[in-house]
């Protein structure tokens, strides 16, 4: 039992020691690549309420008389702000704050995460009571719709974003662990050579301690890189954070909602007493077929 332990441990020092630093380049660029992944997914969906918010904040100062229901108005403001962020960039290629690469919208499935966000949220306030005393938990319902859409919670469709973020905000400590690791594993390997040191003969000696400190001098480079990585990648976590720019786009999609239902009468659905635009009109129609679509695309 203790030979096949010493065996195995043998076959990794053997390994290890000459693939360690390699991995641990590859790993941290993985763990870069992934961080600004999710943080750019994360700061598209807050893009996407900062335009949303700032529609229902120009409109309702535009016009401080607009009443009606709860469901119709949050639908119309989430359809146009779908509508010029997405279907008329496309079709005019504008190039303003809601500009985004068609080609990193794609990547990511902005276009079809948006879909399902305002699907979803829809889906949520169809049927609260206006009648109540209590207002609606908009912060529960916004964190719920946000947390559990099935597009933005993985990369690319595959990865867990939840998942790699946690995974994400422990490498700097795997990163150390890691070099100092190899720091041993160096030493490991060094250290036989010593046997073969003849006190008798200095020459020789010299050379196997030559040898000795050489291989010493490089098992703590797996330290020194550990650190570097380590700090860089600590550096990341903190620049490129999805935790507070997601409680951002909680609270303002929350605060917006929050005073559109303040501002309305009701929540019927279809309130035939609100006036739509063409604009608007258009908008919801486009977001009703973009629905259509993506929903016969995934079934």
């Amino acid at each position: 039992m203790n030979s096949t332990i010493v065996d195995a441990i043998n076959y990794i020092v053997q390994y290890a020691t000459n693939y360690l630093m390699p991995f641990l380049l590859f790993a941290f660029v993985i763990s870069v690549i992934s961080r600004i992944f999710i943080s750019v997914i994360v700061r598209r969906q807050k893009r996407f309420v900062e335009e949303f918010c700032k529609r229902v904040y120009q409109d309702i100062w535009h016009n401080p008389e607009i009443k009606g229901s709860f469901y119709d108005l949050v639908k119309r403001f989430l359809a146009r702000t779908y509508f010029e962020s997405f279907e008329l960039r496309a079709k005019y290629k504008r190039r303003n704050k809601d500009h985004v690469m068609t080609i990193g919208d794609r990547a990511f499935l902005i276009q079809d995460g948006i879909i399902v966000l305002i699907d979803d949220f829809l889906k949520h306030v169809r049927y609260l009571r206006k009648d109540s005393v209590q207002l609606p938990n908009f912060h529960e319902i916004s964190n719920n719709i946000f947390s559990s859409n099935p597009v933005f919670n993985r990369m690319f469709g595959m990865a867990s974003i939840s998942r790699t973020n946690e995974i994400l905000n422990i490498m700097p400590g795997i990163f150390i662990v890691a070099g100092i690791f190899g720091t041993f594993l160096g030493i490991m390997k060094a250290l036989p050579e010593l046997t073969g040191m003849d006190i008798t003969n200095a020459m020789a000696s010299k050379v196997v301690i030559d040898s000795f400190l050489i291989k010493i001098s490089f098992a703590l480079t797996t330290s020194i890189l550990g650190i570097i990585l380590s700090i860089s990648m600590s550096f990341l976590n903190s620049l490129l954070s999805p935790e507070n720019t997601y409680i951002e786009i909680i609270d303002s999609f929350k605060s917006a909602t929050n005073i559109l239902w303040n501002k309305c009468e009701d929540n019927e659905i279809e309130n035939k007493s609100m006036a739509k635009s063409t604009r608007e009109s258009e908008a919801e129609d486009a977001f009703e077929l973009a629905i259509a679509n993506m929903y016969s695309r995934r079934y």
